[in-house]
């Protein structure tokens, strides 16, 4: 399975609920379509690439799990207010934070990375370095975090 463009696509969900107030499910069909139409992205729904489901348990994990990632990145965002951030970086953050503390299946690392990317690709110029020093910090702590978060 291609996780990247499964992160992707949940990054794409979350910003399209945030948008346009669509629950998890519909911002997710919106992102797939949205991807299988452009002509950039490869997707393949069937075999082992790109897992639906998946997609929906990262949206439907961060989405319901918003309220306790965001007070936990408030203690890393020095100096920044979740609703000053960008749109796009807030996301990404999101979605490594639930990745990180909630999910064992990917090493926290490999999850720092890919929001780095993603953030890069999608944020601004500043993106994937703000990303960086935000997961970095919270990534030395991710054993003590992850007791200290229960899933919604």
């Amino acid at each position: 399975m291609k996780r990247r463009i499964a992160r992707e696509i949940a990054v794409q969900s979350l910003y399209q609920i945030q948008m346009n107030e669509a629950t998890p499910q519909e911002a997710v069909q919106i992102a797939i379509h949205e991807a299988e139409h452009d002509n950039e992205t490869e997707l393949n729904f069937s075999g082992d690439k790109i897992d639906p489901l998946y997609i929906v348990e990262l949206v439907e994990g961060t989405y319901s799990n918003k309220v306790r990632i965001d007070e936990l990145l408030e203690e890393y965002l020095k100096g920044w207010a979740m609703d000053r951030l960008s749109r796009i970086d807030r996301e990404v953050l999101r979605l490594a934070v639930y990745e990180m503390l909630y999910r064992d299946d990917v090493p926290p690392k490999v999850v720092v990375n890919e929001a780095i990317d993603l953030a890069k690709h999608y944020g601004t110029e500043e993106s994937g370095k703000f990303v960086n020093g935000v997961l970095g910090k919270m990534i030395k702590e991710v054993e003590d975090l992850k007791g200290k978060v229960t899933p919604s």
